[in-house]
């Protein structure tokens, strides 16, 4: 059944509405700095021990905060104010990264502090990500929140263009000089969300109990396409990413240096970036599972270009086209997520999703560190590649509904979707 809002609101756009320009500008803010922080962690902590394992521990200290807090997140982003909740958690992470820039520039860091402090980032991170999700849909008219979803990933790949670049070129002063920056970034994001206002009403509170703490799971479990979309980037991205051993190739393969790993790191952001600004004007209306699915295999096409490349213009294009056709399925993910939930359940359904996301990006990079360390770099890479492939066909026979799906707004209402994971 077609929605009857969407003709009306074909001409609207995000960035009329006041509010998702504030949370769109936080964004940009923390995660520009983000992405600064982590090439100078990266950069850091190999300098300092030389091993692919360490590189591997960044994720690893990353995951455990966001899996094991991540339902309790969720019944927080709930019951109490979303926007407070996202505010303290950016003034955490921001007096984590002072400490860190502190400690670098008096010359008493070392590997385990590092870890500890991104560590405590990774903790206010988990309480921070589903109330930062949850928020979108309060923002703008739930005809615009596809185009809202790409509006708002253009944000964070634009930081992710020039954060690893810049923080690449200022590790040439020193990675303190790369944490104060990144600190800066993360005061004016928090600034932003002190003075965001909702345009949507806030939902209804429900009492805590512990059958509401896992409604969330309940309701994915009964929303097959919900549950294929998070499952689908849990293993394909935790399989296929190669972020975390940009340094190796950097260093070891490319033959080039920080400058170098900043470009490569930036690469997947220009290719997302663009492909979101053409999503962000361009409505996906007609065969939203298949065009999903394909992202995804591109996404492991070109996973395996760029493992076997030996040059760094061939990796940077493949790199691109990765960062691109991952824009594609997750501008689908994320609307689908979206649309399927009542905002009343929001947060605890976005929580068990940064589960998903978390485990597929932090996980994702330990096991790329680990294959790298027993089969090397390539090696990793070739294998995320095809096994990114495989997850496709596999989840192509698994959830034949999601395959077929047409539009990406809901068809039946939400509410009696609700239902059925409260009765659970």
């Amino acid at each position: 059944m077609s929605n009857p809002t969407l003709p009306s609101a074909a001409a609207d756009s995000p960035l009329r509405h006041r509010a998702f320009v504030q949370f769109w500008c936080a964004r940009i803010a923390s995660g520009f700095g983000f992405q600064m922080l982590s090439v100078a962690v990266g950069w850091q902590i190999y300098a300092i021990t030389g091993r692919a394992f360490d590189l591997g521990l960044i994720g690893l200290v990353q995951f455990f905060p966001s899996v094991l807090l991540a339902l309790p997140a969720g019944h927080v982003a709930d019951q109490f104010e979303r926007r407070r909740v996202v505010l303290i958690g950016q003034i955490v992470e921001w007096t984590a990264i002072v400490l860190l820039a502190v400690l670098t520039l008096l010359g008493r860091v070392h590997e385990a502090g590092i870890l500890l402090l991104v560590f405590v980032i990774g903790v206010a991170k988990a309480f921070e990500s589903p109330s930062m999700q949850s928020l979108l849909p309060a923002l703008v008219p739930p005809a615009i929140l596809p185009r809202a979803v790409a509006v708002s990933g253009s944000a964070f790949q634009m930081a992710m263009i020039l954060g690893p670049a810049v923080g690449g070129l200022l590790y040439v002063a020193g990675p303190g000089v790369v944490y104060l920056s990144a600190a800066a970034l993360y005061l004016v994001a928090a600034s932003m969300m002190a003075m965001l206002r909702y345009e949507q009403a806030p939902p209804k509170r429900e009492p805590a109990t512990l059958k509401t703490l896992f409604a969330g799971v309940h309701f994915i479990r009964e929303r097959k396409d919900v549950l294929g979309v998070i499952s689908l980037d849990l293993f394909a991205v935790l399989l296929g990413g190669v972020t975390s051993l940009l340094p190796i190739f950097a260093r070891d393969i490319l033959h080039t240096g920080p400058w170098g790993l900043g470009l490569l790191r930036a690469a997947p952001a220009v290719g997302a970036l663009l492909m979101s600004l053409w999503l962000a004007k361009h409505d996906l209306q007609r065969r939203v599972g298949m065009t999903m699915f394909a992202a995804v295999a591109g996404f492991g096409v070109a996973t395996l270009v760029f493992a076997i490349s030996g040059t760094l213009w061939l990796s940077l294009a493949a790199l691109f086209a990765l960062g691109a056709f991952d824009m594609v399925s997750m501008v689908i993910r994320g609307s689908l997520v979206q649309l399927d939930t009542p905002d009343a359940m929001r947060g605890r359904v976005n929580a068990v999703n940064s589960i998903f996301i978390n485990t597929s990006n932090q996980l994702g990079e330990f096991e790329s560190g680990m294959l790298a360390a027993w089969l090397g770099a390539v090696g990793s890479a070739v294998v995320g590649g095809l096994g990114t492939l495989v997850v496709v066909g596999l989840w192509m026979a698994m959830f034949p509904g999601l395959r077929r799906r047409q539009s990406l707004h809901l068809e039946e209402p939400a509410n009696e979707a609700l239902g059925t994971a409260e009765s659970v």
